[in-house]
């Protein structure tokens, strides 16, 4: 026999769902504050609806051809082919999560004379490993990729309490 008892909703009624978190991590080693210390990343928790507006941004449709460019028929629909450029999402989630530093920042922009936010990860961060270390960490922040290494983990861990 089916109860018609109601479960409680307010495990999902989060205060924490509806702001934004900020995570703060090591950044690479080769930029350094006036100390000499690598500077701390702030790193927004996007939301998924936030993600998937970003990733929908750079995803193009458009009508599939042939050869001859005549379009593609399926089940007496046009059929459409979709391409897109994760590369440019990725840079762009990048920017948009990055509290500190600020990329969307107008003077860091002109700086760096780049008139596009999606651009900017690549001007700040021109070297493959600050990057690379950059784009880990953002990843990792917002859920999208797998945490950091251990060893990861315990250096900056180490680089805090120094």
């Amino acid at each position: 026999m089916l109860q018609n008892s109601k479960k409680s909703l307010r495990a999902f009624m989060r205060d924490s769902a509806k702001t934004d978190e900020i995570i703060t991590v090591p950044g690479p080693d080769s930029i350094t504050d006036e100390n000499g210390k690598p500077v701390m990343l702030e790193i927004k928790v996007l939301s998924n609806e936030t993600i998937q507006k970003i990733n929908d941004a750079y995803k193009k449709k458009a009508i599939a051809v042939d050869k001859r460019g005549q379009p593609y028929i399926a089940n007496g629909e046009v059929a459409f082919r979709v391409e897109r450029d994760s590369i440019k999402a990725s840079q762009h989630i990048i920017a948009e999560a990055l509290v500190y530093p600020d990329l969307k920042d107008p003077e860091l922009m002109e700086f760096f004379n780049c008139s596009n936010i999606a651009d900017m990860p690549l001007k700040v961060f021109p070297r493959a490993d600050e990057y690379a270390h950059v784009s880990r960490a953002v990843m990792a922040a917002l859920g999208l990729s797998s945490e950091p290494a251990q060893e990861e983990k315990e250096s900056a861990l180490e680089e805090v309490k120094n």
